[in-house]
């Protein structure tokens, strides 16, 4: 009986300690990240009340994330990607605790806090994206990111609430130095976690050079690439326009993690059932749609950002995640499974992806940074945000002629997997 529920919930798939070990760690980054994300950008934007103060915060963070990747590309080649991966943790701390003890002179260092957060977010997403290549395969990939997607979408729910009831009850900011607190315990929780995964050294040296070659000898990688630089452009300025425009709408931190439960609620459903019922060959129809409604979200609030209309924007767009980012991460693995000497050079073929989604997004900030500076805020932030926008869009007409068919021979598929099997199995 308890085992016909697990696979109603979860299907038909191969489960491994390795798998489940990566899962909860990503699922303690996602509860601290969750509960301090947003509101470290609410914290640092109410001591200048200006756009541009945030947008020199995130370029620090975007401009740095390429270089930490490197960083942590070398360490896993030379030690571990596991130690990649507590390393940004241990970065992300320092980030929390920086913000703690700088308090109302977190405005005078923007730039160092952003470069620790993006040096911190390139470590562990170095880390964490070889494990997720080395730890699945083609068939066990959309179930992984789309559990991914749950977990995230759970913590989205309870962090920002949790996180905006502290605040608004707490007096001046203490309630923002408990949640700070809160999230560095979690990523310390992550660490020690991070002991019972089993270690590997990868092989050879770091040929980030050669790797990029892949770009010209391989169009379907070089599609791939190209949709990632969409996607971060798209990313670059959303990820905390949205967020002060709820915040200026209601101000109130309580109204803020409403917004937060409300959209991940969505996100959980639809993370779940994307996760459980889409087919591999259905990938490209729910980016396209997935993209589609990313797209037009958009025109609901360029106009006049209410609040009910930020929660409309944000049920819309948390439905719409699942479907573009499930298949398009997976499609992302099996496109560079493919590649040239893909075990041997997995880690650098990870590096080149996350500079073009980086890439993306510190042109999307430059050019708020630009239009900011030669026009009014009201007049540019909304054009920004279709051209930007669009790039959910125009990412599907990339990767709608990429073949499919290594999904339909599981043998070619996992002959390029460092993993196969998935490791030890728990079942």
């Amino acid at each position: 009986m308890a085992k016909s529920f697990v696979q109603i919930i979860l299907g038909n798939v191969r489960i491994t300690r390795n798998l489940v070990l990566l899962l909860i760690i990503g699922g303690l980054y996602a509860i601290s990240v969750a509960l301090s994300n947003t509101f470290v950008n609410i914290y640092l934007w109410k001591q200048s009340g200006e756009i541009r103060d945030i947008a020199l915060y995130q370029l620090a963070s975007v401009v740095s994330q390429p270089v930490a990747f490197l960083v942590a590309g070398y360490i896993a080649k030379r030690f571990d990607r596991i130690i990649a991966l507590r390393l940004g943790v241990f970065v992300l701390t320092s980030f929390y605790l920086t913000v703690l003890f700088s308090g109302e002179s977190a405005g005078e260092i923007l730039i160092v806090l952003g470069i620790l957060l993006g040096m911190g977010f390139g470590f562990y997403w170095l880390g964490y994206n070889v494990l997720t290549f080395e730890i699945t395969e083609p068939d066990t990939r959309d179930f992984f990111n789309g559990f991914a997607g749950l977990l995230t979408s759970f913590a989205g729910m309870i962090g920002p609430l949790t996180a905006g009831a502290v605040i608004t009850w707490m007096p001046e900011t203490t309630g923002y130095h408990i949640i700070f607190f809160v999230s560095f315990f979690m990523f310390i929780l992550a660490v020690i976690l991070s002991f019972r995964m089993n270690h590997r050294h990868a092989e050879g040296p770091l040929r980030v050079a050669k790797a990029t070659m892949e770009i010209k000898r391989n169009t379907d990688w070089r599609k791939v690439l190209f949709s990632h630089f969409l996607q971060g452009s798209r990313e670059g300025i959303f990820v905390f326009i949205i967020i002060v425009w709820v915040y200026t709408a209601t101000q109130s931190e309580l109204a803020l993690g409403g917004y937060g439960f409300i959209t991940s609620a969505v996100s959980f459903l639809g993370y779940f059932m994307v996760s459980r019922f889409l087919k591999p060959l259905q990938r490209k129809r729910a980016i396209l749609i997935g993209g589609a409604l990313l797209f037009g979200a958009v025109f609901l609030i360029i106009f006049h950002p209410t609040y009910p209309l930020l929660i409309t924007y944000g049920i819309i767009i948390s439905a719409a995640y699942p479907l573009l980012l499930v298949p398009y991460v997976s499609l992302t693995y099996d496109v560079l499974g493919k590649a040239s000497n893909a075990g041997m050079m997995r880690i650098e073929y990870l590096i080149t992806k996350e500079w073009f989604l980086n890439g993306g997004r510190i042109v999307s900030i430059l050019l708020l940074l630009v239009g900011i500076s030669l026009f009014k805020e009201e007049q540019i932030v909304p054009v920004l945000m279709v051209i930007l926008g669009a790039g959910s869009f125009v990412m599907y007409w990339f990767i709608r002629d990429i073949d499919l068919t290594l999904l339909l021979n599981k043998r070619e598929a996992k002959s390029s997997i460092p993993e196969q099997e998935g490791g030890d199995s728990l079942s």
